[in-house]
């Protein structure tokens, strides 16, 4: 199922995924479910499912990733995070580090 895009929230049904493309006027494909387990010495820092999207009409990517985890402080909210198909992020794993790389490095 087709979804257009703009400023707003692209939002697919099956797993009520949100994926914040913006500024851009494209079309999102939900095109796979895949399971990711992020281990870093010896200890599993992130399990979960990644949404993939195929985009068409983006400047930029051909397709996006979005999954959900706790959130940090509480462990009870859900946070959503997605993430943009451009180099160096062109898989749901690539997608994964580099959103922990990110919260490591915010976090100093």
């Amino acid at each position: 199922m087709r979804r257009r895009v703009g400023a707003a929230l692209c939002v697919v049904p099956k797993k009520r995924c949100r994926s914040r493309l913006r500024d851009s006027a494209c079309q999102a494909k939900h095109a796979a479910s895949v399971p990711v387990e992020e281990v870093f010495q010896g200890k599993t820092v992130w399990k979960g499912t990644v949404e993939v999207f195929d985009l068409t009409g983006h400047t930029k990517a051909k397709q996006c990733y979005a999954w959900r985890h706790a959130a940090k402080d509480t462990g009870n909210e859900v946070r959503i995070v997605t993430m943009l198909g451009v180099p160096p992020v062109l898989s749901p794993r690539k997608a994964v580090q580099a959103a922990i790389l990110s919260e490591i490095k915010s976090a100093r």
